[in-house]
């Protein structure tokens, strides 16, 4: 998708306005529960956990991923990735976290 190759180029901003306007429309269209709205959310989580801005993205990836459960069930390949994902945002931010706390630790 467009956002996705934008965010590739780094045009993160671009990628995140086109990310936010499609879910905007999914949800008024397909509602909040829908697969292809949960999607959205979690396109949007991923970008947002790419630029470090886990606070942003951490309620996006729970949303999807309880959307995903209820939806799609435990043991759906999109349920599963969701909860890889956020995971590993999670371990990232952690590390991330511990990094700044270091770099602003006087010698």
């Amino acid at each position: 998708n467009l956002a996705g190759v934008l965010s590739r180029q780094g045009k993160y901003k671009e990628a995140e306005s086109i990310n936010r306007q499609t879910l905007a429309r999914y949800e008024k269209v397909l509602g909040a529960e829908h697969p292809d709205t949960l999607t959205s959310v979690y396109c949007l989580a991923y970008l947002l956990a790419n630029q470090h801005r886990y606070d942003e993205a951490a309620p996006l990836y729970e949303r999807t991923c309880a959307g995903y459960r209820k939806v799609l069930g435990n043991d759906h390949p999109s349920t599963h990735a969701c909860l890889e994902h956020y995971s590993e945002m999670r371990a990232s931010r952690e590390e991330y976290c511990n990094k700044v706390v270091l770099a602003k630790t006087p010698s």
